[in-house]
């Protein structure tokens, strides 16, 4: 029987909060606690080497043993393995920043453990035990899509940092199901006045590399984007002075770098009211 932790799906705690409700140790990714009777798992996404993952509702977590083979019967891999019968009760955490414990809820085996290859820290192939887990809630943590986004682009950081040859073992030896979850996203209902004026006051010219539009859409017209030079989510207004039109090239650049000069740049484009 679980205890009463007080905690919903998608609350966030800190380390000491975490280890204070579950009575339990102050690091690890499986932290036992006979106080409680609970194991409590805390996938840390910020400086694991794992391949963690939601795959069609089911979260694939790795074991214990950071180097060399990992065992079932070792330490709290046999806890989770033997958890249908020996009456142990499991928690899900995810960390996405550091020192942020975000719940996940109560989770149980969704089947067998199963062995697959992985690198350990060195960057040596193992064999390692994975724990197909489901929420034993139906209702699941809805996550801000900024926090996924902001873990994907860590992630893609860490792959650029690594050789050809760590590269090559971690690409072949990674799971091949696409990891997918549910997200909450904001969003927002753009003035259609403020988007048309920005389009036609660009003439089909691009507003930041003052190029013609790549193609026509559907009805014939150039085709610009629009974007907010302040962005929305940081404040920014839904207005003419706000919004200019780019080729999508150059849109995906604001998003990818947005440089304060080119920023600079439109903003005079915005407030002059021209085009080229």
């Amino acid at each position: 029987m679980s205890f009463n932790h007080g905690l919903k799906p998608g609350e966030t705690i800190n380390n000491r909060q975490l280890m204070d409700i579950f009575k339990c140790s102050n690091s690890g990714g499986m932290r036992r606690s006979h106080r409680t009777n609970s194991l409590v798992i805390v996938s840390d996404h910020t400086k694991s080497i794992y391949e963690d993952r939601w795959v069609d509702g089911i979260f694939h977590y790795t074991g214990m043993g950071l180097e060399g083979d990992q065992s079932l019967d070792y330490a709290q891999n046999k806890t989770l393995a033997q958890s249908h019968t020996n009456g142990v009760n499991v928690y899900l955490f995810e960390v996405f920043e550091p020192q942020k414990y975000v719940f996940i809820g109560q989770v149980e085996l969704a089947g067998e453990p199963y062995q697959e290859q992985q690198p350990d820290a060195n960057g040596n192939l193992r064999t390692v035990w994975v724990f197909p887990l489901k929420l034993v809630d139906a209702a699941s943590a809805l996550l801000p899509q900024e926090i996924l986004t902001k873990k994907q682009e860590r992630k893609n950081r860490e792959a650029s940092r690594l050789t050809d040859q760590e590269l090559e073992i971690r690409a072949r030896f990674s799971k091949k199901g696409v990891g997918v979850r549910q997200v909450s996203t904001t969003t927002y209902e753009r003035n259609s006045y403020v988007s048309e004026f920005a389009k036609r006051r660009a003439n089909g010219i691009c507003q930041l590399c003052e190029n013609p539009a790549p193609f026509n859409d559907k009805y014939g017209n150039p085709y610009l984007e629009t974007h907010h030079i302040v962005w929305l989510s940081e404040g920014g207004d839904d207005s003419i002075e706000n919004t200019v039109a780019l080729c999508p090239n150059c849109h995906r650049k604001m998003h990818a770098l947005n440089l304060k000069s080119d920023r600079e740049k439109l903003k005079r484009k915005a407030l002059s009211g021209i085009a080229n």
